[in-house]
């Protein structure tokens, strides 16, 4: 997915431009098959699009479903690229949530612009859609990087919506310090963003969505997403230990 646009880094952000060698498996958590490869993208590369579906997978399960009253949707990364490269979003109801009654939708940005290129692109970044107050924000830690992008999805999903929404560039996001950690600041951007503001928030309380003046450790924010991809491929471990049927070439699985 070739990018386009402002790159200070000259659009040499990864290794991830290399074809990706290994489909080895190596945890199956709900609707999400991480390769090893995904895995290694989390020591010191750019994230795949699986590695950020498992965050949204483990965020919907493991937190957000402790909040029954809560209309939140994680959008997947192949679902949000999906509506950017729609020429008309209405033909995509099926095959998206229903929005009817949803207060916001979380949804990865690429700057992919070829669908035909396996894990192109060169930066992710983060639009979250406020349905209920019809403003779309986003967090661009290559700012202004995946404005068109962000921009263009916006339009697409407004008209889906039928809301007019308003699009509100954030500038004063957190900004990364090299080529790679933008897919990791999507993820901790979306858990702090979803944890510490949407679900602590109380009813009709107007919400502060911006992240600016917040530092963000990349490195400490890989560690996490690592360590919690570990601890479910040891469960998924356990649970085939103590299976009647083990399929050992399968990967550990839990859901």
């Amino acid at each position: 997915m070739g990018g386009s646009g402002f790159h200070p880094f000259g659009g040499s952000v990864s290794r991830h431009l290399k074809r990706l060698n290994s489909d080895d498996p190596h945890l199956s958590y709900y609707d999400v098959r991480l390769t090893k490869e995904d895995v290694n993208t989390l020591k010191d590369d750019w994230l795949t699009d699986n590695v950020i579906a498992f965050w949204e997978e483990y965020l919907e399960h493991e937190h957000l479903a402790h909040f029954r009253g809560a209309q939140i949707v994680l959008l997947r990364p192949s679902m949000s690229f999906m509506l950017i490269q729609t020429p008309d979003p209405l033909t995509l109801r099926d095959a998206l949530p229903n929005f009817s009654k949803t207060s916001h939708i979380f949804l990865p940005i690429n700057d992919c612009r070829n669908p035909s290129v396996p894990e192109g692109g060169s930066h992710w970044s983060l639009l979250v859609v406020s349905v209920v107050d019809q403003v779309a924000f986003h967090y661009d830690s290559l700012h202004p990087a995946n404005r068109d992008e962000a921009i263009a999805t916006t339009r697409k999903l407004g008209t889906l919506l039928n809301k007019d929404l308003q699009f509100l560039d954030l500038p004063d996001s957190p900004q990364q310090e090299n080529g790679s950690d933008c897919g990791v600041f999507v993820c901790v951007e979306m858990k702090h963003l979803l944890m510490r503001k949407l679900l602590l928030a109380h009813d009709k309380e107007k919400i502060n969505m911006s992240m600016g003046g917040r530092h963000l450790d990349a490195s400490r924010g890989r560690k996490e997403m690592l360590r919690v991809i570990e601890g479910f491929r040891k469960e998924g471990e356990r649970r085939r230990s103590r299976s009647s049927s083990p399929n050992k070439n399968a990967p550990p699985r839990v859901d």
